[in-house]
């Protein structure tokens, strides 16, 4: 009779897992509308496509992700979970059930397949501020796959759009800290939006600025930093140089001491010399900017001339 529950039980996981995994083609058109602000009619149609997961269905899943041998298997409930962890309702319920920590535990896992889909699993868990109180642990994990991973691979863009919804606030950025210097070695070989995001939001920390702008990248990598000022140009992708006006314009709102300018001065290759210093080529290539044909890069630009 034991054996009996056991596969019908295993029967259910499986049937839930086939029909809520269908889903996924759905969910690929939520996630399209849901990032156009103001689609509101749209995005609600298409939310109406997803399966709807009860409560006892997320706790089959996380069961099933545990004790699953099949490698494949197991990813399709990770996609399963992820396209659940769309909705703020099984986010909490997805923590309730300890699933943060067990879907967390996949990042160690050795197929790279099933690593990106733990990751874009958390990084919908992530859009969760309590969530991020628990997810914070990993960030090290996550890092780590970053500086190891093939530059703009998709374990690499997985773990950077988790790292982009861990540093929106300042509660985990100084998590980030050590991790600048890579940061921006990466800007510079792969000159990705989504490293750019990460930027951003840690340069909007005035408590993180002194890091920043002492950062210096090994001379090997390209020319250093000074390969930097050669995005700032009319073929540059829109969305990559307006991020790259924000990072700036972010930049520029820190005020050193004279001391302290100085001192960083001396620092030939740090970032403060290349991008904010009076020397700075960069205030020859900003002007050139102001023909650009986006008119946001334009007021950016304008912004950071005034």
């Amino acid at each position: 009779m034991g054996d009996d529950n056991v596969v019908s039980r295993l029967g259910s996981l499986k049937a839930l897992l086939g029909i809520v995994a269908g889903a996924g083609a759905s969910y690929g058109v939520y996630k399209l509308v849901f990032s156009r602000a103001g689609d509101v009619n749209t995005k609600k149609s298409a939310k109406n496509l997803i399966v709807h997961l009860e409560p006892r269905h997320l706790s089959m899943l996380l069961s099933l992700l545990q004790s699953s041998p099949n490698p494949e298997e197991r990813r399709n409930v990770l996609v399963t979970l992820g396209n659940a962890a769309a909705f703020t309702v099984n986010q909490d319920l997805l923590r309730e059930f300890g699933g943060l920590h067990i879907i967390a535990g996949f990042l160690s896992d050795p197929s790279p397949e099933i690593r990106v889909q733990t990751l874009n699993a958390l990084n919908n868990l992530s859009m969760n501020i309590c969530n991020q109180e628990q997810l914070k642990i990993y960030v090290p994990s996550v890092m780590q796959m970053i500086e190891t991973s093939p530059v703009n691979s998709d374990l690499q863009l997985a773990a950077l759009r988790l790292l982009t919804n861990l540093s929106v606030t300042d509660n985990h950025q100084h998590l980030m800290k050590n991790s600048i210097t890579l940061l921006l070695s990466l800007l510079i070989v792969s000159n990705d939006i989504q490293v750019l995001k990460v930027l951003v939001n840690l340069s909007s920390n005035p408590d993180l600025m002194d890091d920043i702008v002492q950062a210096q990248v090994n001379k090997h990598v390209f020319y250093g930093l000074s390969s930097l000022i050669l995005l700032f140009d009319g073929c540059t992708s829109t969305s990559v140089l307006l991020r790259l006006l924000f990072f700036v314009g972010n930049l520029h709102a820190w005020r050193p001491s004279a001391q302290v300018a100085e001192a960083l001065r001396r620092r030939q290759d740090s970032l403060y010399c290349v991008l904010l210093d009076s020397s700075s080529q960069l205030h020859c290539k900003l002007p050139l900017l102001l023909s650009h044909p986006d008119e946001e890069v334009k007021m950016q630009v304008a912004r950071l001339l005034t």
